[in-house]
C-alpha cells in the first residue's frame, strides 16, 4: 500500500493537477491539512472514505494514521496546501515513512507564489529587470532562518522576492529591503491567493506598511517585491524577435 502526498494548490479547488485529483478519488483514506486545504477537494474522495483533518494533530499521530491504513491494506491521499517542495513538513514525514518502510509517492501542486503572480497579472522575470525569483521567509516559531539566508543578503541581488509567512513582520521586512531596492520599488501583498476572499494590495516600499495596516492582514499573505512588478520599462526578450534563429522556428538559411 502507498501514501500519496499531493500538493493541493494555493486555494481554489480547481487548481489541482489531474493526477492529484485522480489519486484522491481512489484512496480510501484521506489526510488533509484542514486549516489551509479547501474542503471542496474532499468531494473527490470515494464514498465511505475515512477523512481526517490533521490540523490539530502532532507528527506522531499523523504517522500512526498512515501506519494503520497501511496495515489495513489501504492507500492514503495526504493533502498539503500549495506545492510540497517548500515549507510543507514533507521531509519529516518521508523520513518517518522510510524508517517504517512504508512506500509513498509525491505529486506536485501549484505554489502560492505562482497563484499570486497570476492574480496580479504579472511575470516575475522580465528582461533587464529581474531574471531570478527568490522564495524565502523570515524566522518564525516553527523554523529559524540560517544566518546565511537573511533577507538583507537576498536583497543585494535585487531579484524578485517572494516572501512567505512574514506578513506579521512587514515593517521589519521593509526596513531590510529599502536600502537595496529603494523607496519607490513596487510591492504587492496577495492575501489568500485564488480563494474567494482573495485580497490584493499594491504599493511601494515607502507606502506598503500603512496600506497593509489599514487592511488588517495577519496571515496567509504573500509579499512580492521587485521592479518586475511594475510591468514597465523592460526590453523584449530575443525569444520571439523576427531575427532570432532557433532550432524550432525553421527559418535557417
Amino acid at each position: 500500500m502507498t501514501v500519496h502526498f499531493i500538493g493541493a494548490g494555493p486555494g481554489a479547488a480547481d487548481l489541482i493537477t489531474v493526477r492529484g485529483r485522480d489519486l484522491i478519488a481512489r484512496c480510501p483514506v484521506c489526510l488533509y491539512a484542514g486549516s489551509l486545504v479547501p474542503t471542496a477537494l474532499l468531494d473527490h474522495c470515494p464514498r465511505g472514505a475515512r477523512i481526517v483533518d490533521t490540523a490539530p494533530m502532532a507528527l506522531d499521530e499523523i504517522i500512526a494514521e498512515m501506519a494503520r491504513a497501511t496495515a489495513a491494506g489501504e492507500d492514503v491521499a495526504r493533502l498539503h496546501s500549495g506545492d510540497l517542495s517548500i515549507w510543507s513538513a514533507l521531509g519529516e514525514q518521508l523520513r518517518r515513512l522510510d524508517a517504517l518502510k512504508i512506500p509513498y509517492t509525491v505529486t506536485p501542486g501549484v505554489p502560492s507564489f505562482s497563484a499570486a503572480a497570476a492574480a496580479l497579472g504579472r511575470e516575475l522575470t522580465l528582461p533587464g529587470l529581474a531574471q531570478s525569483v527568490v522564495l524565502t521567509r523570515t524566522s518564525g516559531r516553527a523554523s529559524a532562518m540560517p544566518e546565511t539566508e537573511q533577507l538583507s543578503l537576498f536583497a543585494q541581488s535585487r531579484a524578485t522576492l517572494a516572501i512567505h509567512l512574514s506578513i506579521h513582520v512587514l515593517d521589519q521586512v521593509v526596513a531590510e529591503l529599502r536600502p537595496h531596492y529603494g523607496e519607490d520599488c513596487p510591492v504587492a501583498i496577495v492575501y489568500r491567493a485564488s480563494w474567494p476572499d482573495q485580497q490584493i494590495i499594491t504599493a511601494t516600499l515607502a507606502t506598503i506598511v500603512d496600506r497593509a495596516a489599514a487592511a488588517r492582514l495577519e496571515r496567509t499573505a504573500l509579499i512580492l517585491v521587485g521592479r518586475a512588478l511594475s510591468g514597465r520599462n523592460f526590453c523584449n526578450s530575443a525569444l520571439y524577435d523576427a531575427d532570432y534563429q532557433r532550432r524550432f522556428r525553421g527559418r535557417g538559411e
